[in-house]
């Protein structure tokens, strides 16, 4: 059985709970085992480019106390996912901050030498378990269903700190998709931001990102979005639905997180994956279904 510490995040428990329940539910069929670490905070994102020092101790804590467990850390958010992924890489250089931040550590009671590793839920889905052994748990698969797959930002880049993917040209995503027999299909605006950093900021500006980018899923032919992150689910369903109750008419497309896909092709049932938990309805994706 593959043990990881999960490291939840603070948005998904708090505005996207169906990602946790979909994710966790697929990997218990998959023979995952998720160890929940009570002692974990913020990942340090928010900090990121206002204190930098507040960041790095924040992130490098967690990386202290998945070490202390003794297991590797598995993330779902792939903001916290690049943000703890970036913490590692700077952690590996030596210099006053790095000083700095161990000390911190070690009055806490904790010691960082670097040896955890940090996975991404999708990430483990490919490399560790595989499509293969994936298919061989599907009950159903999709039959005619297009999918617009959304990476993320923070999952492919900067790609030597996030080692994730190709930053020009990602597969994994893609691969995951169509084990559960979707298309993933291409269109022009994929690797471009959701918007979501914007909101709050410029509400206009990141709609209007948002608005772009469902343009050119929905000219490409796609019939949903999926996403593997907790901010661009928010953006292309909470905030999708704000733009539309703005403009009625103006071009939409639902949103479904990746495990929720994967967890309806597994003969998950849709309550325990939280379908009728996303604010745009996805229930009619269950008809894209035909038994193996």
């Amino acid at each position: 059985m593959m043990r990881y510490s999960l490291f939840i995040g603070c948005q998904i428990p708090s505005r996207v709970p169906q990602y946790e329940t979909a994710a966790r539910a697929v990997l218990g069929k998959l023979g995952v085992d998720l160890v929940d670490n009570k002692q974990f905070n913020c990942c340090g994102y928010p900090m990121r480019n206002v204190d930098k020092k507040s960041y790095l101790l924040s992130s490098a804590r967690n990386l202290a106390l998945a070490e202390d467990a003794g297991h590797d850390m598995l993330v779902f958010c792939n903001c916290c996912y690049g943000a703890l992924k970036n913490a590692e890489h700077i952690m590996k250089e030596e210099g006053r901050l790095q000083d700095e931040i161990r000390e911190k550590l070690r009055e806490m009671g904790l010691t960082y030498a670097g040896n955890v590793r940090i996975r991404h839920y999708l990430s483990v889905l490919y490399n560790e378990i595989g499509v293969a052994a994936l298919k061989e748990q599907l009950q159903n698969t999709y039959k005619d269903l297009n999918i617009a797959v959304q990476y993320g930002c923070h999952l492919l880049r900067p790609s030597p700190v996030t080692q994730f993917d190709d930053p020009v040209k990602p597969t994994i995503f893609d691969e995951l998709v169509a084990a559960t027999g979707a298309k993933s299909v291409e269109w022009a605006n994929k690797l471009e931001c959701c918007g979501a950093p914007l909101m709050g900021i410029n509400d206009g500006l990141s709609m209007d990102l948002s608005r772009q980018k469902i343009k050119a899923a929905v000219k490409a032919g796609a019939h949903f979005f999926c996403t593997s992150c907790p901010y661009c689910q928010i953006q292309f369903d909470t905030v999708q639905n704000m733009i539309v109750s703005k403009n009625p008419e103006s071009e939409h497309l639902a949103s479904v997180i990746f495990p929720q896909l994967l967890g309806l092709s597994m003969g998950i049932d849709p309550q325990t994956l939280g379908i009728g938990l996303n604010k745009r309805d996805i229930t009619m994706i269950e008809s894209y279904l035909t038994k193996e």
